[in-house]
């Protein structure tokens, strides 16, 4: 890959850490609001959707700390000079790939076995 796609590739993943970064920390802040927010009442209907909130915005967070793990490897990689190569296979990710999904590790066929030996085949995707 040339390396004015290469900066093209950091750029956009450079932004998205930016964003996901900051959603992590408002989720964090939510969640310890949430917990800070206790109002002393103890209906139980209201503790229990007290409680599934909080981890719906600890299991938001954990989600975006995945993603910006995912993109701070994919930057690692571009500095390695092993970005747009498959994990897997070695065979190089195509670029519309790489757009859609600038932090994929794996070709579109090897992403499949994974998924096939994982047993995620038969979750349906958009």
């Amino acid at each position: 890959m040339d390396k004015e796609k290469l900066e093209n590739f950091r750029s956009i993943l450079r932004e998205q850490l930016r964003q996901h970064s900051t959603n992590v920390r408002e989720n964090q802040a939510a969640a310890l609001e949430m917990v800070a927010a206790d109002d002393g009442v103890k209906d139980s209907v209201d503790m229990s959707l007290q409680d599934v909130s909080q981890e719906l915005q600890f299991r938001l967070g954990e989600r975006e700390s995945q993603l910006v793990a995912d993109i701070d490897q994919a930057l690692l990689r571009i500095d390695e000079g092993s970005y747009g190569e498959c994990a897997r296979c070695g065979k190089l990710i195509p670029e519309r790939r790489l757009e859609a999904l600038p932090t994929a590790r794996y070709d579109a066929e090897c992403q499949s076995l994974i998924e096939a030996s994982q047993g995620l085949d038969d979750i349906s995707t958009l």
